[in-house]
């Protein structure tokens, strides 16, 4: 399940001259629409993310107290797109440009269910934004150019592998994430770019079954740019997306032998105060059966907002068990900054 980094570092340095060559032949083009941007405000585009977490956050056990990874600038004021898991519950971040440049940055929101994360540089990063691009018009095999942070030498080539729904053990939902070989070994946060030098999506995991039917393609997953729109706005004034939000459980599964056995129920979370445990099988919802993840998390958000109580059917220790599950809105849950 582990790609090896060598293998990785070879394909981005075999991949750099193509990335390079597909961007300036879409700018030099007499075709383009409109103009595309040089390479090199692509490259100043994509910034070095540290954050620094709050020493008691419940997420330090699986993220850790200091992350790192890439975020894309977006706008002329220093605001700045990360994958949403880099800065949860942060305190202090900075981003790092590729001149050497370090600068402080405020941790602007956070978003569970898109998986974004946004940062405000304190001070002028006096770089050209990435533009947005349409990910709804991604399509299988098309050629795209990923870029993390660290200049020219972090771009590669890359097709689309895949353009399907994605579910994540952390009740997390994609409906058109965008799947890219080869992998790129610096995802977190990274930037899709498309031919036209726009940006197309976020970096978001490494799998080594990209296309997601045991074929074994290694490669990336992203977040599609589209799932910004809609939430944008409330990140930037109250940090959070405005509603009660979807109901979450604190339950980690995956599918074993066609059924979902519960990996890690979060400590002190909804379902851990219900009873369920490590070990037991999800079975269905409100008696309707369920054996997939995506078609779980459906039953479960289609109860209503955070605070519904889910009727989880479970087995437990070899019975049949009805656990009444009060939801919770997850960064209610969450130790965050008194600004969210």
């Amino acid at each position: 399940m582990i790609v090896r980094c060598q293998e990785l570092v070879r394909s981005l340095r075999c991949g750099l001259w193509f990335a390079a060559a597909l961007i300036l032949t879409v700018t030099s083009g007499a075709q383009a629409q409109a103009p595309a941007p040089a390479l090199q405000d692509l490259v100043s585009a994509v910034v070095g993310v540290k954050t620094f977490i709050n020493p008691d956050a419940r997420t330090t056990e699986n993220l850790g107290r200091t992350r790192a990874g890439s975020g894309i600038v977006i706008d002329d004021n220093g605001l700045v797109l990360t994958i949403g898991y880099l800065m949860v519950e942060a305190h202090a971040a900075e981003v790092t440009l590729n001149d050497g440049r370090t600068v402080p940055a405020s941790v602007a929101g956070y978003d569970h269910e898109t998986g974004f994360g946004l940062l405000r540089a304190i001070t002028p990063l006096n770089v050209r934004p990435m533009a947005l691009g349409k990910s709804a018009s991604v399509k299988k095999d098309d050629r795209v150019v990923i870029a993390a942070s660290g200049g020219a030498k972090m771009m590669a080539a890359a097709h689309v592998a895949a353009v399907r729904e994605f579910a994540g053990s952390w009740e997390y939902l994609v409906e058109r994430a965008i799947f890219t070989a080869p992998p790129h070994p610096e995802w977190s946060g990274a930037a899709l770019i498309s031919r036209e030098g726009k940006l197309l999506g976020v970096g978001s995991l490494i799998l080594t079954d990209v296309m997601g039917d045991g074929s074994n393609m290694r490669g990336n997953m992203f977040v599609p740019i589209d799932m910004l729109a809609p939430v944008i706005a409330d990140l930037i004034s109250t940090g959070r997306v405005a509603g009660p939000g979807r109901p979450w459980l604190g339950v980690s599964a995956e599918l074993v032998n066609g059924r979902l056995r519960v990996l890690r129920v979060t400590e002190g979370g909804p379902a851990a105060q219900a009873g369920l445990k490590k070990g037991d099988t999800i079975v269905g919802v409100a008696g309707e059966k369920t054996t997939t993840l995506n078609d779980f998390y459906r039953r479960v958000w289609a109860r209503g907002a955070a605070g519904t109580v889910i009727p989880l059917d479970v087995m437990q220790d070899n019975t049949s068990r009805r656990i009444e599950v009060q939801s919770a809105s997850r960064l209610d849950h969450l130790r965050l900054k008194s600004t969210y």
